[in-house]
């Protein structure tokens, strides 16, 4: 706008002004009759508005008479409209000010919504965007048309998927719209959250072998392995609910005179199943490519503990004062890596995860800890003469075990947390007078770890302020398997009682009982699996037909799905879900004489 048309746009509003002053002036005294004690606020009021709206219009066409790039900023434009009101204006309750103020704000507005289309890329909005979690992406969502576009971006929505654990195998491809994605799994998650609260699922019993007892079991991401007096080895993938399940067959010639020997110990993970037997024999099979084993290992003596990577083909196996640690190799055979002599018996064996080039192992032998790396000698990590090592388990790049204190000088039982890669203590957890019988590190939320006690208390640690943060009182005759996540406990006791805990609320959701002890705890958020291993491994009484005495003496698997919407209690066991045609098996329950139809 130039000078002539602006001293146009003034001569203009004063000639306005004076004309609206004048008729002001005409109608004072009918004002005067009617409100004989305001006529000078109404006249003074007046003159001020117009004196507002005056100022105001001046200051806007001298902001547009500049370039863009020239206009005043923010407090600029407070102080010009500050010097512009006049003394009796400020003074009085007039309107102009709020008209200014109004003013004001609205050009603010206009110059900090769109900064993201004037100064910013939209990749580098997406960079900034990034940092939000998803309440603030919905917010920003709100704010305009161009926001709304960023923050609803794929990259953002997968990028808070892959954060917060849903679908961690899915890639940006995989589907069109993240957002609703995520809010997809936020909801399931929400519900299976309260399935678990309230017991709210389907429950199943796994099939057994009848003439035989259960000895060790261990399961890997829903999909389970038992092993048995009779040296038959089973497989259960609970993830299809197809719970027939498949014996790993060994070499062991038919016509060999005698029982097969015991399975000493089971480990699985997502392709390998391996079963030690007690005389020294290890199978190895590829869940992938058939039941029959794809490998055979050999000990002298008897196997006393073994151990397998989670995450790919290690094994470590502990027999007499021998350890072995066994890799794939270039063809993908399995080779020795490794092999260390310690000094005892080893206890417990473990696999240190996320290992990159040579694989780790530790192991304790009564009162000694052994750090065990492939590419070096077996190095001591802990040792005191006379406090034998109790529980153990392993994370990345730390160990837990549990110590009991002997001798003269009494100071309690506790837990012993070690860094692997400076290798020393870094924490001493505990001061119990029962000793530790299991921990959980691995499992645990950062900086927690969970642990059970002989005394019968499952204690939360917070290695932090190498504290507990909380105790709980939960079994009668110890705790004997425990497990964790970001909000519930699960223990197991030698009494057969798993319990399910809110730690947030020191608070017991619910318990179910079997008669024996509990041996393995394994879960996740859809899912729990539960094992009840016997003392004793032999049968008293030979009628094995028995229904009372395979009660007695076989042991349990029980596997748990809350995804389901159905009372656990209410659950059928698997032998319900046979078909009215199928062929006459092995019942072992009365009431089950009709079975369920299939639908």
């Amino acid at each position: 706008m130039d000078d002539h048309s602006l001293d146009e746009f003034r001569r203009r509003w004063q000639e306005e002004l004076a004309q609206a002053q004048a008729l002001r002036k005409r109608r004072r005294p009918e004002a005067a009759e009617r409100r004989p004690r305001r006529p000078e606020v109404v006249s003074g009021r007046g003159e001020q508005q117009a004196s507002g709206y005056l100022a105001l219009a001046q200051g806007l066409l001298e902001g547009a008479g500049r370039p863009p790039a020239a206009r005043a900023t923010r407090a600029e434009r407070q102080e010009a409209a500050s010097r512009s009101r006049s003394p009796p204006a400020r003074d009085a309750a007039g309107g102009g000010e709020q008209l200014v103020d109004q003013l004001i704000r609205d050009l603010n507005e206009m110059d900090d919504v769109p900064f993201f289309d004037i100064q910013l890329p939209y990749e580098l909005a997406i960079n900034i965007f990034q940092y939000l979690n998803r309440r603030e992406l919905g917010r920003c969502a709100q704010v305009s048309k161009t926001w709304k576009v960023i923050a609803e971006d794929e990259v953002l929505w997968y990028r808070l998927c892959q954060q917060e654990g849903h679908l961690p195998e899915s890639s940006i491809s995989d589907y069109s719209c993240w957002k609703l994605v995520f809010q997809e799994c936020r909801a399931k998650e929400h519900m299976l959250r309260t399935n678990w609260k309230n017991r709210k699922g389907a429950v199943s019993e796994l099939e057994h072998i009848p003439d035989a007892v259960l000895c060790d079991v261990h399961s890997h991401d829903g999909v389970v392995i038992a092993g048995y007096t009779s040296g038959d080895v089973r497989v259960w993938d609970t993830r299809t609910w197809d719970y027939t399940a498949p014996f790993l067959e060994s070499e062991f010639e038919e016509d060999e005179p005698g029982m097969q020997p015991y399975v000493s110990f089971v480990r699985i993970n997502s392709s390998l199943a391996v079963a030690a037997y007690e005389d020294g024999f290890l199978n190895i099979w590829n869940l992938r490519t058939g039941k029959y084993p794809i490998h055979r290992f050999e000990h002298d003596a008897r196997i006393q503990a073994l151990a397998l990577s989670q995450e790919d083909a290690t094994i470590a196996t502990a027999s007499a004062f021998d350890v072995v640690m066994l890799c794939p190799n270039e063809e993908g055979n399995l080779q020795i890596a490794a092999e260390f002599e310690v000094q005892k018996l080893v206890d417990y064996l473990e696999i240190v995860p996320d290992t990159e080039r040579y694989p780790v192992a530790v192991a304790t032998a009564g009162d000694l800890v052994y750090l065990l790396k492939a590419e070096d000698s077996a190095r001591t990590l802990h040792y005191v003469y006379g406090q034998p090592v109790t529980c153990l388990d392993v994370s990345a790049n730390q160990a837990a075990f549990g110590v009991k204190s002997l001798g003269w000088v009494y100071e309690g039982n506790k837990i012993l947390v070690y860094s692997l890669e400076a290798e020393r203590c870094v924490s001493k957890l505990g001061n119990a007078l029962g000793d530790f019988s299991c921990v959980n590190l691995r499992d645990s939320p950062p900086s927690l770890m969970v642990s059970g006690n002989m005394d019968r208390r499952v204690r939360i640690h917070d290695l932090r302020t190498d504290s507990i943060a909380l105790s709980i009182s939960a079994h009668q005759l110890g705790v004997s398997a425990v497990q964790m996540d970001d909000w519930k406990i699960v223990s197991g006791g030698e009494e057969g009682l798993v319990s399910v805990w809110d730690y947030r609320m020191s608070q017991k959701l619910w318990e179910v009982h079997s008669r024996h002890p509990v041996r393995h705890i394994s879960f996740n958020s859809h899912s729990l699996i539960t094992a009840h291993v016997p003392y004793e491994r032999v049968v008293r009484n030979a009628d094995l037909d028995n229904f009372a005495t395979h009660r007695r003496h076989r042991g349990l698997i029980q596997a748990y799905a809350f995804a389901v919407d159905q009372l656990a209690f209410q659950s059928t066991v698997p032998v319900c879900r046979s078909a009215c045609d199928a062929m006459p098996g092995y019942n072992y329950d009365l009431a089950l004489a009709f079975p369920a139809d299939s639908i």
